[in-house]
């Protein structure tokens, strides 16, 4: 396992080694040592596991609020998907930026998603499988986001989607923007 640092601080690309013959492969998909040693110490309490039917759907920028804080790893177990975070830590020297990465099955990376960034991902194929652990259970009153579409992110989801509208689910429509959302998240450089 590989960890790939991404120049926001605590978000990290792990490259899982696939072992690969005739049968098909076989990798680790989270090793706690590892983590450790990358100076990520999370303890994961959830998989989750989302399916998508369509090119297009939209999710996010998911995020919860505390005293529910969660760090995510994010994955692709079939299809491909753009993923894209915010950096929602005041102080940070990448406050209110975004990171996109493709995650796909076949590259088979991950992303580590700390605290204190806002979560997305469009699916670029149909019938695509997005998995990830979390180290905080989910808890709605805490739940929270930004809209997608948020000129003061201004990522441009467009060159994505060529030309469609994005699916997007009733809860995000309603989402808040990022000049109106007062972060909880400080940056730490420990």
């Amino acid at each position: 396992m590989k960890v790939v640092q991404t120049g926001f601080s605590g978000l990290v690309i792990i490259e899982p080694v696939a072992f690969e013959d005739e049968r098909g492969f076989f990798l680790e998909s989270f090793n706690k040592r590892v983590f450790a040693e990358a100076g990520i110490d999370v303890d994961f309490v959830q998989d989750n596991h989302a399916y998508s039917r369509s090119v297009g759907v939209l999710r996010g920028f998911h995020f919860q609020l505390p005293p529910t804080t969660q760090s995510k790893l994010v994955w692709v177990t079939r299809g491909r998907v753009l993923d894209v975070v915010i950096d929602l830590r005041t102080g940070s020297p990448t406050y209110g930026k975004t990171f996109e990465l493709e995650l796909d099955a076949i590259e088979r990376r991950r992303l580590f998603v700390p605290v204190g960034f806002a979560h997305a991902y469009l699916t670029l194929e149909p019938d695509t499988e997005f998995m990830y652990k979390v180290d905080t259970y989910y808890a709605p009153e805490f739940d929270s986001g930004i809209r997608f579409d948020d000129p003061d992110v201004n990522f441009d989801w467009d060159s994505r989607l060529n030309g469609m509208a994005p699916i997007l689910s009733p809860k995000d429509q309603k989402l808040g923007s990022l000049a109106d959302f007062n972060s909880p998240f400080v940056f730490s450089k420990e």
